[in-house]
């Protein structure tokens, strides 16, 4: 099973996606998790990885593939993965060639995600850089300019599912565990 977890910054894609890595028993990968391990690197990509991250943009498109890819032809990755925060353009659903089994939305308002955002641990903010008031608002207008058109992207090949991610944690996971069956 391959699953992309689609949804604005707070939305809990990683809490879900930790979840049904134990539920499926396939590994969860975090694109935000890998940028951040790179910008941590003292090369030039990790540092322009870094500038590009707490602006509050994007990776660029080439880039984002060729890391993604790179990481999922890796062998723990063989049998289905739960990928967060990948595609978040259509250029990269459009060419990402390693197929998918469903796209999974997390709907959440932008002023939920601010809420939850603003409610994360002092130990969660340490070790994110990008965590900013304003690159939040910058990742926030980026995901309805370039990440919304994805979703109708995976609507148009029938892979995508809709969750209203502002219910309690257990009742969305078990809504997303029942629209993959």
């Amino acid at each position: 099973m391959k699953i992309i977890l689609i949804g604005i910054q707070g939305a809990g894609k990683s809490t879900q996606g930790n979840m049904l890595s134990k539920k499926f028993k396939i590994p969860y990968l975090s694109t935000g998790h890998i940028f951040r391990q790179i910008s941590k690197e003292h090369s030039p990509l990790g540092r322009y990885i870094k500038e590009v991250m707490n602006a509050g943009y994007l990776i660029p498109d080439d880039k984002t593939l060729e890391i993604v890819s790179e990481y999922l032809s890796r062998p723990e990755y063989e049998e289905g993965y739960i990928l967060d925060g990948f595609p978040r353009t259509i250029q990269q659903a459009e060419k990402f060639s390693n197929g998918i089994t469903k796209a999974v939305y997390l709907k959440v308002s932008d002023k939920e995600a601010l809420w939850r955002l603003a409610g994360r641990s002092v130990t969660e903010k340490e070790t994110r850089d990008d965590d900013t008031l304003k690159a939040i608002f910058k990742r926030i207008e980026l995901f309805h300019k370039f990440t919304e058109p994805v979703l109708a992207h995976y609507r148009h090949h029938h892979k995508l599912v809709e969750v209203d991610g502002e219910k309690p944690i257990a009742e969305v996971f078990q809504e997303i565990v029942e629209k993959l069956a």
